[in-house]
């Protein structure tokens, strides 16, 4: 899978593709998508179990989802391409890439159920960017909002559900949090360095005849970016990029 031109199997059974723009979208569930974390403690006790490396990679792929559930409805989603091109890379080193800054004045509103949920996922990734590049020890926190929104605009959600499912757990088994157990008030000043933990790839997360292992994940990841358009992608660190 060397790059985004091809549709992931999965996303195609969700028929997330090209299906008409049915989900809610109100106040109620913005907000909902927002402030995720009072009534989402299962899906938070989940995530906070997969280290970071693993966290940016399912980062690029729940962008994914939202990327081909509104590819031909706007070109926004140019953009969402860039960014998700822009995470993988950052998978390998966050040096490699320029901060994914989005809405910086907050003057794009999030209303509207196509322009709407991308502000909600660009923010998000955003903000997980940001996390990432400080080494913050809560960074998987923020990313339950984005499971809820790529669940919410996929129309088959048993599917996305049994996706997900299999996914986090491969992930917890795989790529495990290393400070679970970590004393919460020195995590609060601390910086995690997540240089040393192992690559992942785009084909961990749709390619069910993937099988991972520490070299498959760095062939894999290496032919992605080997195969990007550097100049047509601004996030990309030119001058840094794996050759």
């Amino acid at each position: 899978m060397r790059n985004l031109n091809n549709v992931p199997k999965i996303i195609l059974e969700s028929k997330g593709i090209g299906h008409a723009i049915d989900f809610k979208w109100n106040k109620k569930k913005i907000n909902e998508l927002l402030d995720p974390f009072e009534k989402n403690e299962d899906l938070e006790n989940l995530l906070i179990q997969i280290n970071h490396k693993a966290s940016i990679g399912l980062t690029a792929a729940l962008l994914e989802w939202v990327y081909w559930r509104f590819t031909g409805y706007t070109k926004v989603t140019n953009d969402t391409q860039k960014r998700i091109e822009a995470l993988w890379c950052s998978v390998e080193s966050p040096e490699q890439t320029k901060p994914l800054l989005f809405d910086t004045d907050f003057e794009i509103p999030a209303s509207g159920s196509v322009n709407g949920p991308l502000w909600i996922a660009h923010m998000n990734v955003r903000m997980i960017d940001s996390l990432y590049r400080k080494g913050s020890y809560y960074l998987q926190n923020e990313l339950i909002g984005l499971v809820l929104l790529a669940r919410h605009i996929t129309p088959k959600k048993k599917v996305f559900d049994q996706w997900f499912n299999h996914i986090i757990v491969d992930l917890i088994c795989l790529y495990p949090c290393e400070y679970q157990n970590a004393d919460s008030e020195e995590m609060d000043e601390a910086i995690y360095d997540s240089s040393n933990e192992p690559l992942i790839c785009r084909d961990f997360f749709f390619d069910s005849e993937f099988k991972a292992s520490n070299e498959a994940s760095e062939n894999a990841i290496h032919g992605f970016i080997d195969n990007l358009n550097y100049q047509a992608n601004p996030f990309l660190n030119l001058s840094r990029i794996h050759s």
